[in-house]
């Protein structure tokens, strides 16, 4: 069975009704190390190009490899053990970055915000184009910052996988266990209006 056969419904039922391609999107791991073409990639990251950008400052940097390369060698190395027991079967691997400062020395504000929004146009758009996009932090930001020869105020945020959907079995029996789509809080815990009430 392929992670992409697995109904989000059985999962995840919406407080409120909103668009089914928002419900579907979730975060496989099981890749069957198909290669990713270079232009279906630059499809992903003309999705994250259109993303809103606070004052337009478009401050988000992506470093991309495809595999097998040795660029891809070399990201793979920055993944922390528990993403590399996975990630090997990917198509490509990216790194997002964030620039915080402006060519002009200005701070970029909210710079990490800009990013997320351009991260969630490239996981929408590859779901959309069938393919798999899982975004991780279980990374070492610090060598993937020299390794890249990045500025000082270019911070590495995340690391993205993509791929073709490959079969849960190939998994191992903590990824196999974990290989579904995640609910969420309800919204009555995270939604507020007003402000909070003081605590007495």
């Amino acid at each position: 069975m392929k992670s992409s056969d697995i109904n989000p419904y059985d999962y995840r039922q919406p407080d409120y009704p909103i668009d089914p391609f928002i419900l579907r999107r979730w975060s496989p791991r099981a890749m069957n190390g198909e290669v990713i073409d270079r232009k279906s990639l630059m499809t992903l990251f003309e999705a994250a190009r259109w993303a809103p950008s606070s004052g337009n400052a478009q401050n988000w940097h992506y470093f991309f490899a495809l595999n097998p390369s040795s660029e891809f060698d070399l990201f793979y190395s920055f993944l922390d053990e528990g993403n590399q027991a996975w990630c090997h079967r990917a198509g490509a691997l990216i790194v997002v970055v964030d620039q915080t400062i402006s060519a002009t020395g200005r701070l970029i504000n909210p710079h990490a915000f800009n990013v997320g929004l351009s991260v969630e146009n490239l996981l929408l758009q590859s779901w959309a184009m069938g393919l798999l996009a899982h975004p991780m932090t279980g990374f070492n930001a610090e060598t993937a910052k020299a390794q890249l020869n990045l500025p000082e105020t270019w911070l590495p945020l995340a690391m993205i996988a993509v791929g073709h959907f490959g079969e849960i079995s190939e998994l191992s029996e903590k990824n196999q266990a974990r290989e579904f789509p995640k609910g969420r809080k309800p919204i009555s815990e995270t939604v507020h209006e007003g402000p909070l009430m003081p605590e007495n």
